[in-house]
């Protein structure tokens, strides 16, 4: 059977809508709901693994009422969203989210969807988390569009969880029947676990420092180029300063930042919750206990104090899961707009082909070129 998402619910994109035409769910969703319908039990404990906008909670609380249902997911947004289309759906069901890394409490789980992420990174950490956490016949199945689901990925649920199989496609979308084997040793047979791993960073501005990574986080393995270009342009502060690094990742510019003023206050904010811990890791190795600072997973800066920051350092991300555009960047710029304080600044780089100087400009009405290559450019604008 079909299951008709777009009609049998209202799902929306959310928070961040973009392109109004997309869709908040995909075929792998209706192909793995499907599936459930005739092959999973319909009672037990029920997990959903990277639900992006809750399309999946959403129609398992409406066709399971009364199932308890735990939504695993390392992003903010997801949360948002699966409360946003849970409530304009009026579906009031038990659904638990377990956010970011760590154990995933609760009694063992029967039945897993896994919406196979874009990152082998986060897959692996997921997997290993979930297999401690699942009933030893639990119903175990991965679901993406066929483009996503490649060798690499079956043998992450192979050597992880178990014999895998895949099935046909259907709709460009293809479903992961993976089946849990208590005798695998999964540490030893395949990726880089346990997380989090580190990487030393030593680029000539100051001490070195080790950064932490959680899986999925951006560029785990090694600085990635545009935080490279702005650390050489760093800007420089002295006193009691409250600084921003709004979209940390591993919070490799935040920690920079507060070495380079012992008396500056931090705030590392970004909507994974996997990020947030790398940051708070690094920062904390980097800083020690006592040093002022703050974490928090949230949509970019909504809900934070007007005009409460001094200097926001910012790396957007030009990607919303698979989908390209500028929905969260212009999110964050207009979130600085509204936290700076007067005088405060807000530095960007970013890929000089986004063209981010033309929002910029629009927002803050001045933005100045810092330095530029061929391939990045550092960008700041004032309050």
């Amino acid at each position: 059977m079909t299951h008709p998402l777009g009609t049998s619910l209202r799902l929306e994109r959310f928070p961040y809508a973009g392109n109004k035409s997309l869709r908040a769910w995909d075929a792998a969703d209706e192909y793995a709901l499907d599936y459930l319908a005739d092959h999973a039990p319909s009672a037990g404990q029920l997990a959903v693994v990277n639900d992006a906008f809750g399309a999946l909670a959403a129609a398992l609380v409406r066709d399971r009422p009364g199932v308890p249902i735990r939504s695993i997911l390392d992003s903010h947004s997801t949360l948002l969203a699966t409360q946003h289309n849970l409530g304009l759906n009026e579906l009031a069901g038990p659904v638990t989210f377990v956010c970011g890394p760590g154990a995933i409490e609760g009694p063992p789980i029967d039945v897993a969807i896994i919406k196979i992420p874009k990152t082998l990174g986060l897959l692996e950490d997921q997997l290993r988390r979930l297999r401690g956490a699942l009933h030893p016949k639990a119903v175990i199945v991965g679901a993406g569009m066929t483009r996503h689901i490649h060798t690499s990925t079956l043998a992450l649920f192979e050597g992880i969880l178990g014999p895998t199989t895949t099935s046909l496609g259907r709709k460009k979308a293809r479903l992961v029947h993976a089946t849990l084997d208590p005798e695998r040793e999964p540490d030893h047979l395949c990726g880089e676990g346990p997380f989090p791993t580190t990487f030393e960073l030593d680029d000539d501005r100051g001490q070195p420092f080790t950064v932490y990574n959680y899986g999925g986080v951006f560029s785990r393995e090694r600085l990635d180029q545009g935080t490279a270009v702005l650390l050489e342009h760093m800007p420089d502060t002295r006193g009691p300063t409250h600084i921003v690094d709004l979209g940390c990742g591993n919070g490799v510019l935040g920690t920079r930042a507060a070495l380079q003023n012992p008396e500056a206050s931090l705030l590392f904010v970004d909507d994974s919750y996997a990020a947030v811990e790398s940051a708070r890791l690094t920062f904390r190795e980097a800083c020690g206990p006592d040093r002022k600072a703050e974490f928090r997973a949230t949509d970019a800066l909504h809900g934070f104090q007007r005009d409460s920051a001094d200097l926001i350092l910012n790396n957007p991300p030009f990607h919303d899961g698979p989908v390209k555009g500028d929905a969260i960047a212009w999110s964050m710029f207009t979130g600085a707009k509204r936290v700076l304080r007067p005088g405060g600044e807000l530095w960007v780089v970013g890929n000089r082909h986004l063209g981010y100087h033309t929002k910029l400009k629009r927002i803050f009405g001045n933005c100045e070129t810092v330095s530029s290559n061929p391939k990045f450019v550092v960008l700041v604008c004032r309050v």
